[in-house]
């Protein structure tokens, strides 16, 4: 056990990365390792949850052992072993919580099971120092959600979205433009090449509430461009990029000013796959120069996907508060915070 540090060693396994860490005292990155699966998701346009899973199998170990050597740390070194229990995928999340649990019974370590979306939020650890009360916008391919956390690890969601996440309807639009999966950074940089000509439907924007919808601008989408097809118009799909873009940077803004109009906080952390959207990342910077005593901190753009990294650093804080689990560990594949 290290004696002046704490050593983390995180998996991640929800969807399609597999992800070995060895973390730092919360926020220093000895090893993070990540094996992804992209180019065998490509050509079936989005993740098959039974191939997502033999991958995990086939690459966790080397993962364990990759980790482990780049940052020049044994099994002895360790003082944790932190694993994504949820949400995400049962089948992949399974192989994560299995390798973790095997781990920390053969060299008998506590085992602390963290939360995915815990895991993004903290990715912002690795950007700067939280201060509480802080308001997270997670935007990722599974989820779309305001959280608030009062103090280190407490989660709390204010409004999430009531259909396809935003990084799904990215997915989607994708599809219909063309585009191999993942979409989402080539439609940014579409957008920026393009002009909000299509004025797409801005859901549940003025709602008395903190939830989203992308749904119906996902359908709106889809039946401009099948409408053009059947009488032969070609659209400009930079500028379909654009309109779809600046529909959802507008609701994320919106709901997220108002929130902390209504949720005072110190600071706002952006987090999840969406978050390394420029358009977003630049519409926030604008934003929050009305907020002289918010802080605005993003996860590093190399953090926003899933990674290991950051399930240590979530680790680590839920290390602190004596977070356990047990070798009854079992994956949550539907997990989510408690509401407010």
């Amino acid at each position: 056990m290290a004696e002046d540090r704490n050593l983390i060693l995180a998996f991640e396994s929800s969807c399609d990365e597999t992800s070995v860490a060895v973390i730092e005292n919360g926020n220093k990155i000895l090893s993070n390792i990540v094996a992804t699966q992209i180019k065998s998701h490509k050509r079936f346009g989005g993740v098959v949850p039974e191939v997502a899973s033999r991958h995990h199998i086939e690459q966790v170990t080397y993962c364990i052992d990759d980790a482990l050597c780049e940052a020049n740390v044994d099994y002895d070194d360790l003082d944790a072993v932190a694993v994504t229990y949820g949400p995400g995928l049962v089948g992949s999340l399974l192989v994560g919580v299995t390798a973790a649990k095997t781990v920390a019974y053969a060299h008998d370590l506590p085992l602390v099971p963290v939360n995915h979306m815990a895991g993004h939020i903290y990715a912002a650890r690795f950007a700067g120092e939280l201060h509480f009360p802080a308001l997270a916008l997670l935007v990722s391919g599974g989820h779309t959600e305001l959280v608030y956390l009062s103090g280190p690890y407490d989660f709390k969601i204010i409004g999430e979205t009531r259909d396809d996440a935003c990084g799904e309807a990215y997915d989607k639009v994708g599809r219909v433009l063309g585009l191999t999966y993942p979409a989402g950074k080539q439609i940014d940089e579409m957008a920026h090449k393009g002009h909000d000509t299509f004025h797409f439907p801005r859901a549940m924007e003025k709602e008395d509430n903190f939830d989203f919808s992308f749904s119906g601008l996902k359908s709106a989408f889809i039946n401009t461009v099948h409408h053009a097809d059947q009488i032969g118009e070609k659209l400009d799909e930079n500028d379909l990029a654009a309109s779809f873009q600046q529909s959802v940077v507008d609701v994320l803004a919106e709901k997220t000013v108002r929130c902390l109009k209504e949720f005072p906080v110190k600071q706002l952390i952006l987090a999840g796959g969406v978050a390394a959207n420029q358009g977003l990342r630049t519409r926030l910077d604008e934003e929050l120069q009305a907020f002289d005593d918010v802080e605005l901190i993003k996860a590093p753009l190399r953090l926003c996907g899933d990674n290991a990294a950051m399930i240590g650093a979530a680790g680590y804080e839920a290390y602190l508060a004596g977070i356990r689990g047990g070798l009854d560990l079992n994956a949550d594949p539907s997990l989510e915070f408690d509401w407010i």
